[in-house]
């Protein structure tokens, strides 16, 4: 790349010019340095290192890879093959003084935020964020309210919050979407701002959503079978009371990521006929076919359960929207059952893109599967 050689060359000329240099490029948003085809991370905080690794999350390539030095200089490099419309988060493990520690890039601006922490990214020249991801000051807001709900297979009380559109009446009956990871999903997605803005636009059609969020969520998630009874007995009872839902099984559906989209894929299959729209992000679908899967005993019931699936799909009753980053490990599992899916007669998209198993990722789908699922009479005609 052009741009590093001549950074490279100018700090061999004078690497007291390294500050200067390397803070240019960031104010300027020139830090990853990116073409068409590759990106080189370059680590610069003004102090000296021994070594520096870039630690990212895109499967198949090695996910700690060193830096190079840039002559005697405190700047390091990395260059990395990447595609066109990647977008990759990422870490620096900087080594110094005997000890050891994961930074974000100090000379990139851009982070992406989850239940963690965050992280520096790198968007590809490909890469284009949604622009109806950000609040549109003139899309008309819904309102959240939220309720207490006494869980008798939890054995203890649950918030909800919930959804209702900027037209809500409470004498018209609306579709209902139930969200698995809702806080994270409204904090991390801006998936209050997204559905402000797709009604507003008549992209999707005004429909109540209702956040639930797990207690010791990877066990409630990952096929059990309480959740069901809590999705179905227990809170779909809790909104019709407080609400008019559809009594429409197609115009109700479940959605979730990762762990969260197997327990909506796992109460559509045990619950048949009950959510006739699943919208499932990055599914944590994992199957075997001989051996162990290998993944500790928390996924036992989560192989159990998608084995089953592939026995008899034709169980679930719904629509299905899928979709997975190429840059997890899970794609190949997703991959795998969407002829599966597809042949037992479902009806259902499945979209790849670019990224990895994080929430940003997820959000840039939303657009697709809300309309999908819930078309507004707009995405109705010109979809």
């Amino acid at each position: 790349m052009n741009r590093l050689h001549q950074l490279e060359a100018s700090l061999l000329a004078d690497p007291d010019r390294a500050a200067e240099l390397i803070q240019a490029l960031g104010v300027e948003g020139e830090l990853p340095l990116r073409n068409e085809r590759d990106a080189v991370f370059i680590f610069f905080d003004g102090r000296d290192a021994s070594q520096v690794f870039l630690i990212h999350w895109v499967h198949g390539l090695e996910s700690r890879q060193p830096l190079q030095r840039l002559g005697h200089s405190k700047v390091w490099a990395l260059s990395l093959d990447l595609p066109p419309a990647a977008r990759v988060e990422y870490k620096f493990e900087v080594l110094r003084d005997g000890r050891t520690e994961w930074v974000r890039d100090p000379n990139n601006s851009r982070q992406a935020f989850d239940p963690f922490g965050s992280n520096s990214v790198c968007p590809m020249p490909g890469y284009h964020e949604p622009t109806w991801v950000h609040r549109d000051p003139l899309a008309r807001r819904g309102r959240l309210e939220r309720f207490a709900l006494r869980s008798r297979v939890y054995g203890e009380t649950r918030t909800v919050h919930v959804y209702l559109p900027h037209e809500y009446r409470p004498d018209k009956r609306y579709p209902l979407l139930i969200c698995h990871d809702g806080s994270d999903y409204r904090r991390f997605a801006s998936l209050v701002e997204v559905l402000d803005n797709l009604v507003h636009r008549h992209e999707v059609k005004p429909l109540i959503v209702a956040f639930t969020d797990g207690g010791r969520r990877n066990e409630e998630y990952g096929a059990n079978p309480r959740q069901p009874v809590f999705l179905v007995d227990e809170l779909l009872p809790a909104l019709q009371a407080r609400h008019k839902i559809s009594e429409n099984p197609e115009e109700r559906g479940l959605m979730g990521a990762s762990f969260g989209a197997v327990s909506s894929l796992y109460c559509a299959w045990t619950r048949p006929g009950v959510f006739g729209q699943l919208l499932l992000q990055s599914g944590s679908f994992v199957f075997t076919d001989i051996g162990h899967h290998g993944r500790g005993p928390l996924w036992d019931p989560v192989v159990g359960f998608v084995n089953a699936l592939r026995e008899d799909p034709a169980r679930i009753q719904a629509r299905l929207y899928l979709s997975c980053g190429r840059f997890e490990g899970l794609i190949a599992y997703n991959r795998g059952l969407i002829p599966l899916l597809r042949r037992s007669g479902l009806d259902l998209r499945f979209q790849e893109s670019d990224d990895g198993h994080n929430w940003i990722c997820w959000r840039d789908r939303l657009r697709e599967g809300l309309t999908w699922l819930f078309p507004g009479y707009l995405w109705m005609v010109y979809d």
